[in-house]
């Protein structure tokens, strides 16, 4: 028989992912979006079918986690057998600005899918995954365990409205399966980025930078804190975790990590290095910069298609990093305060050893292959700005 799930979130990268994986299990998908006045699904347009077609496996809802009455209506119209509850405002940052928003959506909102579960009488037959956050944990040194990492049963100490919203998730999916009996997970996820990253992201801020700055399309990377430590991985790798999740026999919590620890910093040196150019620092703190040092022309060619760039060609090749438009020991990288987190965070590193044991589930992507493909994405991206550019077509210029 054909399994039927709900994905709240589905507009997202995870949920597009997520989308993606069950359909080509076979499932009957519904996903929950909220209205708009501009389309929002371009993740999932791929996947979207005429629903006047037969055998249509894929259908999307206009709902919200703050009302549950849609959610009621929903999750009885098509009786699932799962709920990935991946809807969330997740930007930390923004957090601080938006705090009863946050704990409306991120936290309140669980509880209602819950609650619907519960009204609906839908207990033994509805498995719920709830995505949490290793923002849970707020890199305090001392909570780690003897690894060195924290795992799942760390102690929490969240460190952002985000954090503390997700907690509140985390702790009522975790009391509802206590008291009802109910198949409730939470998936404590840390960080994980893709080509479909949100674009404010600070991995998607580095590569989509890093491949306008090769195309001459901007001068300058501004970020926050460049020792940020965080333990990156594949969204289509943590998808899939949180598929595994619910086909176990007994509900239980992961933490799904890839056990490796990288620098901001660092992730600007490679997004860079994808496409030949090659960085160096000076200064600290907030007067840090980077520095175009040298660039690998061959690379640099390979990666962009054109040796010559596609703007400008005024500088002589002797003074230029960039071929076109950009000399060497230009300052492309700064540091801007305005990005620093009140209570920052600075170090958070998964142990997926649960994860690994029992759900035999280990990540497929390094670092290094996921930088590579978010680089391949933003660079194809912006050469096509410019060619419509040139062609004359008017190219809207997206800021944060």
């Amino acid at each position: 028989m054909q399994k039927v799930a709900i994905i709240t979130g589905i507009t997202g990268q995870d949920g597009s992912y997520l989308a993606e994986l069950l359909l080509e299990k076979g499932y009957m998908v519904h996903g929950i979006k909220r209205r708009s006045s501009s389309f929002n699904t371009h993740r999932l347009d791929h996947l979207y079918v005429d629903q006047h077609e037969n055998h249509v496996n894929f259908k999307l809802h206009y709902g919200d986690l703050t009302d549950s009455t849609n959610l009621i209506r929903i999750i009885q119209e098509t009786q699932p057998d799962e709920i990935y509850n991946l809807g969330a405002m997740s930007h930390v940052k923004v957090s601080f600005d938006s705090p009863e928003y946050v704990a409306n959506v991120d936290g309140i909102g669980t509880l209602r899918i819950l609650e619907a579960v519960r009204i609906l009488g839908l207990e033994k037959k509805t498995r719920i995954y709830q995505a949490s956050t290793s923002e849970l944990y707020g890199g305090m040194e001392e909570n780690k365990n003897d690894k060195g990492m924290y795992d799942e049963l760390s102690p929490f100490y969240p460190r952002s409205p985000y954090g503390v919203a997700k907690i509140y998730g985390f702790w009522i999916t975790k009391n509802y399966r206590e008291a009802y009996g109910m198949f409730a997970c939470n998936g404590i996820l840390f960080n994980h980025e893709s080509p479909r990253r949100g674009e404010t992201f600070v991995t998607r801020k580095i590569t989509r930078a890093a491949a306008k700055i090769a195309l001459g399309i901007q001068r300058t990377l501004y970020l926050g804190n460049l020792d940020s430590l965080r333990d990156w991985g594949h969204a289509k790798d943590y998808v899939e975790a949180m598929y595994l999740i619910l086909q176990q026999k007994q509900p239980e919590d992961f933490v799904i990590a890839t056990g490796v620890t990288t620098k901001v910093r660092d992730f600007v040196q490679m997004a860079f290095a994808e496409v030949g150019m090659h960085l160096r620092w000076e200064g600290k703190g907030v007067e840090e910069v980077g520095i175009l040092e040298k660039v690998d022309e061959e690379k640099f060619e390979l990666a962009l298609g054109n040796k010559l760039g596609l703007r400008d060609s005024n500088f002589l090749e002797s003074e230029v990093g960039l071929p076109g438009y950009l000399p060497l020991n230009s300052v492309i990288v700064r540091v801007d305060p305005t990005y620093f987190r009140p209570t920052e965070v600075d170090l958070l590193i998964g142990d997926p050893t649960k994860a690994k044991d029992k759900l035999g589930w280990k990540p497929r992507y390094e670092l290094e292959l996921l930088v590579k493909e978010m680089m391949a994405s933003d660079v194809a991206l912006f050469k096509r700005d410019i060619l419509l550019e040139s062609k004359g077509y008017e190219v809207l210029s997206q800021l944060e």
